[in-house]
């Protein structure tokens, strides 16, 4: 497979020339050219048409959450964006998440080797990943009319880059949406941040999943990395818990481990989703959900499958493909009288 071509945006030329010396080390990337803003940049990827853009996301004139807004319009693709460690940086790189960016990174305080070491392998891989990204602008819609809960709890799994796509289907949800846990694989300075401006785009109410809590319908829940996985201990009439293990594949809270704990609780009420198929962790719970006869709603690619739908919808043996656009509706009628 050829190398991915990466163009690097930035202000600061020492940012730069890190950057570009950090990628062309990577195995499988190539930097293909830079650019010191955003006007810059329109030439150098018409020019060079690299697979995949840095992007620094404070930048003087137009900045890097106006250009990204701008790309993703005229021209999309996969964009790694680099923020500050700061409360306005993680609320940008929020903004940007939700703009189509594929993941936010945060950029050294000092440009120095020493720092980007800590980021450098996920960097990479994310990065080599994005070549294949599809990239399509998601348009906001309006949440459902209408809808009567049946009782069944939603458990959803994401990543930085199916951000856009979360905005987008609890969008659609309703106020009285059906009870919704999340995990987020998100860096853990962006997660509060998430939960803030989701709960200030949609109808339904965002928060924190604390240990104990009961799911309510019209709240979606999300969980922080850190020391715990989770899960329901019961369903219906169950509680969120948090279940201090080992990491798994590398992840905590796991996604695959929430959807089995989710078919432990529920059985076949099970209603699964996962918006991303970029890393490693859900496939072996959404087999769990699949095995005792539950809903699963996934890209292809992450059950297994070939074909060109955006999502399967899978009971059993039964497969329905979904365009991105229905999933919204098929997964509230999965948890609807």
């Amino acid at each position: 497979m050829a190398d991915t071509k990466v163009l690097v945006v930035d202000d600061s030329l020492t940012m730069r020339a890190l950057i570009t010396r950090v990628l062309d080390a990577q195995p499988g990337i190539r930097v293909v050219g830079s650019a010191n803003g955003a006007e810059e940049a329109r030439v150098e990827v018409d020019r060079l048409k690299p697979d995949v853009m840095t992007l620094d996301v404070e930048m003087p004139g137009m900045s890097g959450i106006e250009y990204l807004a701008e790309l993703m319009e005229k021209k999309p693709m996969p964009v790694v964006m680099f923020s500050t460690r700061t409360e306005a940086g993680a609320s940008s790189s929020i903004e940007a998440l939700r703009l189509g960016a594929i993941d936010c990174f945060p950029k050294p305080k000092v440009a120095s080797q020493s720092e980007f070491d800590e980021i450098l392998g996920k960097l990479g891989t994310r990065i080599r990943g994005a070549k294949v990204t599809a990239i399509k602008p998601v348009k906001a819609s309006a949440p459902v009319a209408s809808f009567v809960w049946n009782g069944r709890m939603l458990v959803m799994g994401t990543d930085a880059s199916g951000t856009q796509k979360l905005f987008d289907l609890l969008g659609r949800f309703p106020a009285n949406c059906p009870p919704t846990l999340i995990v987020a694989h998100l860096a853990p300075e962006l997660i509060d941040g998430l939960i803030v401006e989701l709960d200030r785009h949609v109808a339904p109410t965002v928060t924190k999943a604390d240990d104990l809590t009961v799911p309510e319908q019209g709240k979606v829940y999300i969980t922080r990395p850190g020391a715990a996985h989770v899960g329901v201990d019961q369903w219906p009439g169950g509680r969120i818990r948090q279940m201090p293990r080992d990491p798994i594949g590398g992840e905590r809270p796991s996604i695959s481990l929430l959807f089995a704990a989710q078919a432990k609780a529920a059985s076949d009420q099970t209603v699964a989703l996962l918006l991303t198929d970029a890393g490693e962790d859900g496939g072996m719970g959404l087999k769990a959900v699949q095995k005792i006869g539950g809903y699963v709603v996934a890209p292809p690619a992450a059950l297994g499958e070939g074909g060109t739908s955006d999502y399967m919808l899978m009971k059993g043996n039964a497969r329905e493909p979904l365009a991105w656009g229905d999933v919204a509706a098929r997964v509230l009628k999965l948890c609807a009288k």
